[in-house]
């Protein structure tokens, strides 16, 4: 064997060698804030199947999350977070919940203790802002969109992509 064809061998191993370690390498979370407005500052998020979502609380206050189903209102038995403890400030930790999802299709959530599902026109169940929780007015919900769209996956909001917020609390 010569030398040229030992050198073309040894690229193409370490070319598909490394194209293959790559490809199997997990995508980056994507991360859901909580804030002290009572809402999650990222309310649409796109992620693949199995990628995990970070659900971060940078606020004072307790946190749930809960999914749903919009057609009957019914709880999701697998996508239900406990109470996330609020930070009380800096050099405090950051509390946090991750959970992936196997199958392309929406993902409806919501943060029980600041809203509550409500049947809306049409027949769906929608979450509305729980009496007498203070807020900017819009219930504390979200969506997130499982599919393998490229295009959906590239139009995350900017701040999905960092776990602490700069000017928030620093966990």
């Amino acid at each position: 064997m010569n030398r040229s064809a030992l050198a073309i061998g040894l690229a193409t191993v370490t070319l598909f060698g490394a194209s293959a370690a790559s490809a199997a390498a997990p995508p980056k979370p994507v991360y859901i804030h909580m804030n002290g407005a009572n809402e999650f500052l990222e309310r649409l998020v796109f992620v693949r199947p199995g990628q995990k979502v970070v659900f971060v609380n940078e606020d004072t206050g307790a946190h749930a999350i809960l999914g749903y189903s919009p057609q009957t209102g019914a709880a999701s038995k697998t996508f239900d977070a406990p109470a996330l403890a609020g930070t009380p400030g800096k050099g405090h930790k950051v509390h946090t919940y991750s959970i992936s999802f196997r199958h392309q299709g929406p993902e409806w959530y919501y943060c029980p203790v600041h809203a509550e599902l409500a049947k809306a026109p049409g027949g769906v169940w929608l979450p509305k802002v729980r009496p007498g929780v203070h807020g900017f007015g819009t219930p504390m919900a979200g969506l997130i969109i499982v599919t393998t769209d490229p295009a959906l996956l590239k139009d995350n909001p900017a701040t999905s992509a960092s776990k602490i917020l700069p000017g928030y609390f620093g966990g």
